[in-house]
Parts: C-alpha cells; sequence; structure tokens
C-alpha cells in the first residue's frame, strides 16, 4: 500500500514581504533602489579607478606601475627583468600580473602604441598595429623609464601633489603624477567605462606646449593657429578638416578620417602599404582585401602579404599589369580599413568626476593644476630654505665664541645636557642647538663656521624671491611657459601624420560592371536633373516640372557619359551618368546641388556631358569678353568632385556654351548693337579662369545682355551683316532683328 506524502506544513507569511521555500524570508525592494546601492557604487569605482584618465594623463594602473618604476632606481639605472617590475607594482596593483604587464607593453617604445614612450624596452613588446603578433613573456624582455619621465616625477618628492595609501596600507602612493607638460594631449588614451567611453587622440608634443603657451598667454588665441590637429603613432594621413577640428578643440566630440601612406614600386607592380590608421591592423586590412578578390569586387589585385620586418610595416599588393595603382588604391580606401575614422570622446576624470571637455578646458584645467603643482613646490623649497637660514643664523652666534661653545660642551657632565646649555650659554633654540652639537670636531673651526655662515644673505635673497613667487600668479606662470619651452626644446619631433584635404579625395566608381545603354539627360532651370531611357520616353514623354519651373538644356548621352555641372559660383562639379537612377518624364528628378553638395545659395548653370574631354568651353562675359577654354583643363588625375575657379568670377557671365569643334556666336549690347563671330577666331586658354579677349567694343555704361546665343548657319547666313570677320569690333544696330527669345537658334 503506498504511503501518503507528508503535507508541508504551513506558515504564516508577513503581508509586506515574500516567502520563498527553503529561501526564508526575503524583503522586498525596488529595483530602482537596488540598482541605485549596488549597481552605481559599482560603476562609479570602475569609471574613476580604472577606464578613464586624470589631467596628469594616466590611469591608476599607468600612475602605479611608473611610480614603481620610478622608485625601483629605474629611471637613471639600468635595465631589468620586465617580471621584477611586474612582482613590484603588485605592491599597489593588485589586479594580478597580466594586467600590470600588459599595461607596460602598451607604454613601451617597442609596441609604438604612443607618440612619446615612457617604457625603455628590450625584447618582443609586440606591434600596436598587429593583432597577431604577440609580446613574449614578462621574464624574457627588460624595461627600464625613458628620459621624457623625468617630466614626470623631477618634483614629486617636494610635496607637489597628494599621497595616499595603497590598498593594504603598508605604503603610499601619489594621487597624480607632477608632468611639466599636458602629457593628456600629447599620447593616445582610451578606456571603456560603465555607460560611457573616453577616447583621447594624441597631438604633436611641441604643438601642445605652443598652443599651451598661446591660450596661457591670452585666452581668445586661437588653438588651430598651433595645434594643427591630431598626430598618431603610427603617421598615416588626415583629413584636415578645419570645422570638425575647431569642433573637438571646443566640445571633446567628434571624428577625424584617417587614411593609409603608400608607394608604388613599378619594376615589381607592388603597391607598397607603409602607414595605416591607428584603428585598424595588418591583419584586419589583409583579410578585408582577400574577402573582397574572392567576392569578385577587386580584380586588380594578383597576390597580397604581410612584409612587415625589423624596419617596420609592410603590406605589399602585388597588381596585374595594366592596372592604374593611384585607381586601384582608392577603391582600396572606399572598401577596406586602409580608410577609417577615429571618434574622439574626451572624458577626463578631474577632482573625481568624469567631464568631457575640448582642447581649450583641458588646457585651462592642466594649467591650474600645474600652477598647485609649482606653488607647493615653492612653498616645498621655501620652507627647506628658511629651515636652513634659522640652523645658519644659529651658527652664526656660535661663530662670535667658538671657545665658549667648546667649554660649554666640555664641562657638562651629562650628554643630554648639552644641547640645553648651549640653547642658555647662547639664547639659541633647541633645534639650533641641536645642529652645532652635531658638528664634527674637526669642524669647529673659524673657516667652516664663515663659509656656512656667508650663505646666508644668498639664501635670504632666495628666499625673498620665492615669497615673491608664491604672492604672483603672473610669475608662476612664467615658470610653468619655461618648463614648457624647454620640454618642447628637448622631447619636440616633427610631426609623423601628414594632411591632406578635401580637394584631394577622389570619387571613383566601384561598381565591378556598369551597363552602358543610351539615355536622354534633362536639366531643368532650378537644378532638378533626370535620366530617362528611350524606352520610357516612348511610353510618356511630357517632362513634369515643379510650379514656376521650366527645361534648361536636354541631350542625348549614354550611362557611361562623365557630367559637368558649372555652377553659378564659378565652380564646376564632376559626376558621372550611372551615378543617377533612371527615371520617368513625370517624375521631378534629382535636385543636383543637394545631390553633389553645392555650397549654400548656389545653384546650377550649365550641365556638360563628354567621353573623352574633347571640345571647348565659351564663356561670354558682359564686359565684352570671350573665353575659349578646352574641355580637358576639366579632366583631373583624382577624379576630384569639385574644381574652383572654373571660370572668370571677375565679370558678369551672360553666357555658357560646350562646342565640339567651332560655332557661330550672337553678342548683343545695351545700346541695340548685336554682333555675330565665329569662335575659331579665339585662341584656347589652359587657364580655367581667365578673363578670355574682347570680342566686342562697348562704350562707356553699356554692357553686353544678359543672354547670347549660337546661331546655326542658316540663320547666320540670313543676319550676314552682322558677322565679323575679326575682333574686337563694335557690332551694328540691331533695328531688324527680331526678339532672339523668340527666334529659333
Amino acid at each position: 500500500m503506498a504511503r501518503k506524502k507528508a503535507e508541508p506544513k504551513k506558515t504564516a507569511k508577513p503581508n509586506n514581504n515574500a516567502y520563498i521555500e527553503g529561501a526564508g524570508l526575503v524583503a522586498d525592494e525596488k529595483i530602482t533602489m537596488s540598482l541605485e546601492k549596488n549597481y552605481m557604487p559599482y560603476a562609479m569605482s570602475v569609471l574613476v579607478s580604472r577606464a578613464f584618465p586624470e589631467i596628469d594623463g594616466f590611469k591608476p594602473s599607468h600612475r602605479k606601475l611608473l611610480y614603481t618604476m620610478y622608485k625601483m632606481g629605474l629611471l637613471n639605472g639600468k635595465l631589468t627583468k620586465s617580471a621584477n617590475i611586474v612582482g613590484a607594482t603588485m605592491r599597489l596593483n593588485p589586479h594580478g600580473d597580466g594586467a600590470i604587464y600588459e599595461t607596460m607593453v602598451r607604454l613601451s617604445q617597442g609596441n609604438e602604441a604612443l607618440l612619446h614612450p615612457y617604457v625603455m624596452s628590450k625584447g618582443n613588446f609586440g606591434k600596436a598595429y598587429s593583432r597577431d603578433m604577440a609580446y613574449a613573456a614578462s621574464r624574457y624582455t627588460e624595461a627600464k623609464l625613458m628620459p621624457i619621465c623625468q617630466e614626470l616625477f623631477g618634483d614629486i618628492d617636494k610635496d607637489t601633489v597628494d599621497f595616499v595609501p595603497n590598498y593594504d596600507n603598508t605604503t603610499t602612493e601619489p594621487t597624480l603624477l607632477p608632468a611639466t607638460y599636458p602629457s593628456i594631449l600629447v599620447n593616445a588614451n582610451v578606456g571603456i567605462g560603465v555607460s560611457m567611453a573616453s577616447s583621447v587622440c594624441p597631438f604633436n608634443l611641441s604643438e601642445v606646449c605652443e598652443t599651451t603657451i598661446g591660450l596661457m598667454k591670452n585666452p581668445d588665441f586661437n588653438a588651430l593657429e598651433t595645434l594643427k590637429g591630431p598626430d598618431f603613432p603610427g603617421g598615416a594621413s588626415l583629413l584636415y578638416d578645419e570645422e570638425e577640428l575647431d569642433k573637438i578643440y571646443r566640445t571633446g566630440k567628434g571624428s577625424v578620417k584617417l587614411r593609409a601612406k603608400y608607394q608604388y614600386d613599378k619594376e615589381s607592380r607592388c603597391l607598397e602599404i607603409v602607414e595605416i590608421p591607428a584603428t585598424t591592423t595588418v591583419e584586419a586590412i589583409i583579410e578585408k582585401i582577400i574577402a573582397l578578390v574572392k567576392a569578385g569586387k577587386i580584380r586588380e589585385v594578383s597576390y597580397i602579404r604581410d612584409e612587415t620586418d625589423i624596419n617596420g610595416l609592410k603590406i605589399g599588393i602585388d597588381i596585374k599589369k595594366g592596372v592604374d595603382p593611384d585607381k586601384l588604391m582608392q577603391k582600396l580606401y572606399k572598401l577596406t580599413p586602409l580608410q577609417d575614422s577615429y571618434s574622439c570622446n574626451f572624458y577626463i576624470l578631474v577632482h573625481g568626476y568624469p567631464r568631457i571637455m575640448g582642447v581649450y578646458d583641458i588646457i585651462k584645467e592642466w594649467v591650474a593644476f600645474r600652477m598647485d603643482c609649482v606653488r607647493r613646490r615653492t612653498s616645498f623649497d621655501l620652507a627647506k630654505k628658511k629651515d636652513k637660514l634659522h640652523l645658519l643664523k644659529g651658527l652664526g652666534k656660535i661663530l662670535l665664541d667658538i671657545d665658549k661653545a667648546i667649554k660649554i660642551i666640555r664641562e657638562t657632565e651629562e650628554e643630554t645636557e648639552v644641547v640645553p646649555n648651549l640653547m642658555v650659554g647662547f639664547g639659541i633654540d633647541e633645534i639650533q642647538a641641536d645642529y652645532v652639537a652635531e658638528i664634527k670636531l674637526r669642524h669647529l673651526n673659524r673657516e667652516y663656521i664663515l663659509k656656512r655662515t656667508a650663505e646666508t644673505e644668498d639664501l635670504e635673497k632666495a628666499i625673498a624671491e620665492l615669497e615673491d613667487i608664491l604672492g604672483s600668479d603672473r610669475k608662476i606662470k612664467n615658470i610653468i611657459i619655461s618648463e614648457l619651452k624647454e620640454v618642447s626644446k628637448k622631447y619636440g619631433q616633427p610631426r609623423k601624420t601628414q594632411f591632406y584635404y578635401k580637394t584631394d579625395i577622389e570619387e571613383i566608381d566601384i561598381e565591378d560592371d556598369i551597363l552602358d545603354y543610351a539615355c536622354k539627360l534633362f536639366l531643368s532651370q532650378s537644378g532638378y536633373f533626370k535620366k530617362c531611357t528611350p524606352q520610357s520616353l516612348r511610353m510618356a514623354s511630357e517632362q513634369k516640372y515643379k510650379e514656376g519651373d521650366g527645361p534648361l538644356q536636354e541631350m542625348e548621352s549614354t550611362n557611361k557619359t562623365e557630367l559637368l555641372f558649372f555652377s553659378d559660383k564659378a565652380a564646376v562639379y564632376k559626376t558621372k551618368v550611372s551615378q543617377f537612377a533612371d527615371t520617368k518624364a513625370s517624375s521631378l528628378g534629382d535636385y543636383i546641388p543637394a545631390k553633389l553638395g553645392f555650397d549654400d545659395g548656389e545653384g546650377v548653370v550649365s550641365m556638360v556631358n563628354t567621353v573623352d574631354y574633347s571640345g571647348y568651353m565659351i564663356f561670354c562675359f558682359e564686359n565684352g569678353k570671350v573665353a575659349k577654354v578646352p574641355l580637358n583643363a576639366y579632366e583631373t588625375k583624382t577624379n576630384r568632385k569639385k574644381l574652383a575657379n572654373a571660370y572668370s568670377a571677375k565679370a558678369k557671365l551672360v553666357g555658357m556654351f560646350f562646342v565640339q569643334d567651332n560655332a557661330e556666336i550672337m553678342l548683343r549690347t545695351t545700346n541695340g548693337r548685336a554682333m555675330i563671330f565665329d569662335t575659331a577666331l579665339l585662341m584656347p586658354k589652359s587657364t580655367r579662369d581667365t578673363i578670355g579677349v574682347q570680342v566686342m567694343t562697348l562704350k562707356a555704361k553699356n554692357a553686353v545682355v544678359d543672354k547670347a546665343f549660337i546661331v546655326d548657319d542658316e540663320t547666320a547666313a540670313g543676319l550676314s551683316k552682322y558677322r565679323s570677320k575679326t575682333i574686337p569690333v563694335a557690332g551694328c544696330f540691331a533695328k531688324d532683328i527680331e526678339d532672339p527669345d523668340q527666334m529659333h537658334f
């Protein structure tokens, strides 16, 4: 017979608490309260104690390691095994030897992660630009401090910064390092905290020092004048965008674009990548290129390999015969990490709280911090000199009667009574008496005492100077400025990251196969563009325009034709027909100023399509001058999107035409004259913004009217009296000419 299972004993449950079987009484608590009590302290600990740098430029892990090395005598001493350093650092940093050694690797000269490394290294410390090049174990490598660390520790023993107990209260460590230059801006610092992250890009040391001096002398100083932009240890090229840099300098947020540097070996047909962006690695680049080759998106590459050696980084890319290396690189920039963005997020701890600050605010905070360091150092030196002066003044009183001092010491029976007896005998205090009592017998001569007391006058002068410094912020700033100049002179180095500009950016078509087919192009007066196929036009050919808009140009073309859009600001924007989608006549099309990124208020004047850049551009101006410019003057190897100075802006433009060979053009003046001339009379000018040659002579206050026309042969024959075989001419009165706007040219 089955035994009946015993029922669990019922227990009374309180109303406001939960009772969990086997767990006992559990108090109810809102999750928001639990997060506030438990998670927030953890989050702040991560931000303050691990992730973010402070105004001296270091995270706690960096500071603990460098201070340990300083106390080990590694600033001027010999190299020592990294394992010794790691072990000693564990007295201050309890996070384990692996984390400590990894921190030291990043700070080392061999890793090449910093513009100005703090650790001199011997052995394999890996490379910041390589994911797979691992560093050797700490027992195999050696290290010491770099000479620049003298600028971090030079005043640390003069009470310039606060010291706190370490985690087990057996020793003390500095809360900050009294750096004599803004190290926070010189070396990159990246940290991920809870809900926020910090990413401080590096800047050139000389530029940072010069900028700091400029801002100390003038709060309204423009940092862009001296701080040209970030300077990365791996070099590469940086897009110079003054507006974005100014935003970063003022807000601490933004991004900069970096692209790799390369060189081409014609004999071996090998592209050599020698510098890459700081945000990527050699392996990531090679893997991406291989993937693109396998996917058929890049067919110009035959082989790629990592050629990095003792001489530095190098990626070799063998290209196929007939491939343009520059065009291939533009494609690689667009498709691979060879071009990348570095995001700036300047979160820095100030007085224990994370703040996002731009360069201006960072330098302001650093100057305040450094002024406090100099003030504390001066106070320390002042106290030492005052103590020494106090002792020398006591010694000076002994000089009056050395024999009396000897007699007092000889006649004193107990050693403990020597100091009190000297105090009474010479009227000096205990400190002075103790100092006199400790003088060696060999020094109890007049010469020694005179030499020591002769220092009194120099000490008094030095004390007066130090007190003067303490009472003047201006003098403290002058000391900081002189230190910055000295640091720049000793450790400054040329920029590693050079600049490229928006005008150097090459817009290329990365599509493998662009279909070529016939199409018709339409441009409206307000700048709307349409590309229509013959099939769609057969279905419906009536073009739709916005109210108040109308047709400006229409022309036959193919999908592989290049397009030039001339603007009313004397610029030309280049693109390709294939960049536009096929549209129907019933649509409005693409608005060119928005599509091609025109400047504010800039509009379209004319559209030209070409395959080989043959033919000429004719520009007619209201002052009677006409310019003839070969279309190939607008052809560039780099396929730049925008060309400035596309035509002369010195006089108002009244007509712009593209002619394949030559054509006859009519000009009319405000005083009723007209003339027709052949463009063959004009000599082509290679300069795009040439002012042209005088075609029509004008009397005072007269001008060419705001519309010129190309006339066909039949119309020109009917107006033969206006045709001119030479230039310039005044033209004939045009009483018998119909309104040209109503004529068919």
